[in-house]
């Protein structure tokens, strides 16, 4: 098998295996810091490794439970607005803990899209219509920058630089 991952087949499963990459990837930018690393702030913006995980989360509730399956922001299983709220985490959340709210929303996603084809559309007040096709699409790139910027700050955790 490629180490790229599915190369050839049906579009929706090479597009599902690039997608669950991605996401694979992004934890992997945080798996094994210490609970201080992952909180981190390297940049000026919310951006942390555990920030990083926890945004994506939100990102997986507002794209998949709120809009593709219609649910209340109170029927989602964690954060789903469309803010800099999604980028919060909290004291008493765990680098596990976060790495795990994303895997299950993550799950719930991959549930939700299974009940809609790749060109079926929906009507988005900020996007226009868009496809199930574009919306897993997105979240692959979504989560292939947000795995780059976790990669940079475990870079500068891991190896900071040293002033000559």
């Amino acid at each position: 098998m490629s180490t790229f991952g599915l190369t050839d087949g049906a579009e929706r499963a090479v597009i599902e295996d690039l997608l669950d990459r991605n996401r694979e990837a992004l934890i992997e930018t945080a798996r094994g810091l210490s609970e201080a690393d992952a909180r981190r702030r390297l940049v000026s913006s919310l951006t942390t490794p555990i920030s990083l995980l926890k945004h994506a989360a939100a990102a997986e509730r507002i794209w998949f439970q709120r809009f593709w399956a219609e649910l209340e922001e109170s029927e989602c299983d964690g954060y789903a607005k469309r803010d800099e709220g999604t980028f919060t985490v909290t004291d008493d959340e765990s680098l596990a803990d976060v790495i795990a709210e994303f895997e299950r929303a993550s799950q719930r996603s991959r549930e939700i899209a299974a009940r809609f084809e790749l060109d079926d559309t929906k009507d988005n007040p900020r996007e226009g219509r868009v496809s199930m096709r574009w919306t897993l699409l997105l979240m692959i790139q979504e989560f292939a920058r947000h795995a780059g910027h976790g990669d940079i700050l475990r870079e500068q955790i891991e190896r900071p630089l040293v002033s000559p």
